[in-house]
């Protein structure tokens, strides 16, 4: 389970030291994939590797499933962080979640998520209201 905020920096080479609490899960490798809200999703290979099953189970026929899996997969990339805990984020990806030196690394449970700082504290201030007004409906049975 991925917990937490964190602050690494992007070097000059697009590499990013992932937070050491979260090395040894994605020491074996990992995928990044273009996530929601400009953001990036970085997953644990086995983990991706149960996504994927899962979306296999997508109509083919469904043009939002199609147009969905393409953005996914077509961006996604595979990576296996240094042995210092650097790991490469390609050039699309880094222009897509608009990534410079500055970022912000979260902990999203069963995957991390990589924002640009600017990105991330307009998000976290919109969603605070709606955080602390959680009702029943977005979470039905759990709160």
């Amino acid at each position: 389970m991925f917990l937490g905020t964190h602050f690494p920096k992007l070097d000059d080479k697009g590499r990013l030291f992932l937070p050491a609490k979260f090395r040894d899960e994605l020491a074996e490798g990992l995928v990044i994939t273009r996530g929601q809200e400009r953001s990036l999703f970085v997953w644990p290979e086995a983990e991706f590797v149960q996504l994927t099953e899962q979306l296999k189970q997508a109509p083919i026929t469904n043009k939002g499933a199609r147009d969905y899996l393409r953005m996914l997969f077509a961006g996604a990339s595979n990576e296996v962080p240094d042995k210092q805990g650097r790991v490469t984020i390609p050039p699309m990806l880094r222009d897509y979640a608009g990534l410079d030196r500055d970022c912000v690394v979260i902990g999203a449970m069963n995957r991390v998520e990589i924002w640009n700082t600017e990105n991330w504290n307009r998000y976290s201030a919109e969603q605070e209201q709606a955080f602390a007004d959680l009702s029943e409906e977005v979470l039905p049975g759990i709160f």
